[in-house]
C-alpha cells in the first residue's frame, strides 16, 4: 500500500505497471462457477462477467497484448474477441487464484466503499454509453463499452493501492464542490489521474482505439463524445439528480443524439422538468 505520494508520473507508472491488479470477489466467484460448468460457458457469457469489473477488464486486455503474436497486426479491442483469441481453457488456467480487492482493502473499509462507488458509476456510464452507441448505429458498440468502463481506471487503481490518499482527495472534493478534480489530484498525488490513465494505457499497450476513445484531445469525435458524456452523466448524477451540471449534460447528449433535452430525459427514465431558458 502507498501511504505517501510518489514523486512524479514516471514513479506512479513504474509502480502500477508491476502491480498485480486485484479483482472483485464476485468476479472471481462467477468465473470459478463458469469454469465448473464449462459446457454452459462461452466467450459472450464470460465477457459479460468480466465487463462488470474494470480491474478484470484491464487484466484481460493487458494479458492479450503481452501475448501478442508478431504476426497479429490488428488490435483486440473487445473482451469477447480477446477471449476467443486466448481460448477458454487457457483463459481459466491463467486467470485463477487472482488477488481480491476485498482482501487488499480489508483494513480500509471507507476506501472499499469509495472504490465500489466508482465501479458502480463506471457500470452505469457503460450502460448509458451502450444505449447511445446503439442509437447512433455505432460500428462497434463493445469498443465504446470497454472504453467507458475503463475511463476512470486510474481512480480505481488509487483506491486499491493508495486508499488513504484517495480518501483525502474524495474528502476535499466533498468539502468544496467548486474544486477542480485535476487540482486536488495534483496536490495529493503529485499527478492528475488523467495523465496516469493515458501513460498506463501506453505501458500496458492497450489498443490504440481504446486509448483514443479515452483521450480528451479527441473531444469532438462523436465516439469520444459518446464515452465522455456517459462518464460525465454518471459522475454528476452520483451527486443527486439535482446536480447543477446535469442540465448541460442533457443538452450535450441531445446534441450528440439529435434529440431534444426532454427526449433525452425520457430516454434516461427521468420525470424531471427541463430547465427554463
Amino acid at each position: 500500500m502507498i501511504t505517501s505520494p510518489l514523486p512524479d508520473l514516471d514513479a506512479w507508472v513504474a509502480f502500477f505497471s508491476e502491480a498485480d491488479l486485484p479483482v472483485l470477489r464476485h468476479t472471481a466467484q462467477q468465473l470459478t462457477e463458469l469454469h465448473a460448468n464449462a459446457n454452459k460457458s462461452n466467450a459472450r457469457v464470460i465477457s459479460s462477467v468480466i465487463l462488470h469489473d474494470p480491474m478484470m477488464t484491464l487484466r484481460v486486455l493487458a494479458y492479450i497484448e503481452a501475448k501478442r503474436n508478431k504476426s497479429r497486426n490488428t488490435d483486440i479491442t473487445t473482451i469477447e474477441r480477446a477471449l476467443m483469441m486466448i481460448g477458454m481453457e487457457p483463459f481459466f488456467r491463467d486467470f485463477q487464484n487472482l488477488p481480491l480487492i476485498e482482501d487488499q482493502l480489508k483494513a480500509h473499509p471507507r476506501a472499499m466503499l469509495g472504490l465500489l462507488k466508482v465501479i458502480n458509476r463506471a457500470r452505469k456510464a457503460t450502460l448509458w454509453a451502450r444505449d447511445w452507441a446503439i442509437y447512433r448505429h455505432d460500428l462497434d458498440v463493445d469498443e465504446i463499452m470497454v472504453a467507458t468502463l475503463l475511463y476512470d481506471a486510474a481512480e480505481i487503481l488509487m483506491w486499491s493501492f493508495a486508499p488513504q490518499l484517495a480518501l483525502h482527495v474524495s474528502e476535499q472534493q466533498k468539502a468544496d464542490r467548486t474544486l477542480r478534480s485535476m487540482t486536488v489530484q495534483t496536490e495529493v498525488f503529485n499527478i492528475s489521474l488523467y495523465q496516469l490513465k493515458l501513460a498506463l494505457a501506453q505501458v500496458w499497450h492497450l489498443p490504440e482505439l481504446l486509448t483514443m476513445l479515452m483521450n480528451q484531445d479527441n473531444a469532438n469525435h462523436p465516439r469520444v463524445k459518446n464515452v465522455k458524456l456517459a462518464v460525465d452523466l454518471a459522475r454528476h448524477s452520483a451527486n443527486g439528480w439535482d446536480d447543477a451540471a446535469l442540465p448541460d449534460d442533457y443538452k450535450a447528449i441531445g446534441e450528440l443524439l439529435h434529440l431534444s433535452e426532454e427526449a433525452v430525459m425520457r430516454r434516461l427514465g427521468l420525470d424531471i422538468e427541463p430547465r427554463v431558458r
